[in-house]
């Protein structure tokens, strides 16, 4: 063997199957790996959410679409009431038929106060409690619904409202609370 073949096989490696990974691809595939995992667990605790949401929602409630007089309506029922609006306050508005009046609270969805207009004829459903009727749908003579969200108030929060309210409504101390200012 000559001088120049032996530096041949020197600088010629040989080709084989256990070639070593550079350090810097070993990172790229554990980096890929990890991504890969982190979405997949997002995407599975995603679609976990959206069915645990679909099962905990509660059912939508309609009112019987029989209105009933004023007079007649018990605290806590969902009942429609039809007559005409006698008089608009922001966001609630009074219904008057033959045989009284009520306040119908509309929630946010009616804060511009245009949901209605004075001596329209309507018909509203929702919830009657504490005295005034939680709006969820007002539907006009033509037939058109304005929805307006669900029906009842916020859920009760235990006894600190009832302390601050006091027995008749009035504060702890038995002055008056002040009404927050619109």
């Amino acid at each position: 063997m000559s001088h120049s073949e032996e530096n041949n096989e020197i600088a010629a490696p040989k080709a084989t199957s256990d070639t070593p990974v550079p350090p810097h691809r070993k990172h790229r595939r554990k980096t890929a790996a990890f991504a890969f995992a982190a979405v997949a667990m997002l995407a599975v605790g995603a679609a976990a959410g959206a069915g645990a949401v679909k099962l905990t929602r509660p059912t939508p409630e309609m009112a019987p679409m029989t209105p009933v007089a004023i007079s007649t309506v018990k605290e806590g029922n969902l009942v429609t009431l039809k007559g005409k609006v006698a008089e608009i306050f922001d966001n609630k508005f009074i219904v008057q038929d033959d045989s009284g009046r009520a306040l119908i609270d509309t929630g946010p969805e009616g804060d511009n106060g245009k949901v209605v207009t004075v001596d329209e004829a309507v018909s509203v459903q929702g919830r009657f409690d504490r005295g005034v009727l939680r709006a969820s749908y007002v539907v006009r003579q033509d037939g058109s619904i304005e929805a307006l969200g669900p029906a009842g108030r916020p859920p009760h929060h235990g006894p600190k409202e009832d302390m601050m309210r006091g027995p008749k409504g009035d504060g702890p101390m038995g002055e008056m609370m002040p009404h927050p200012k619109p």
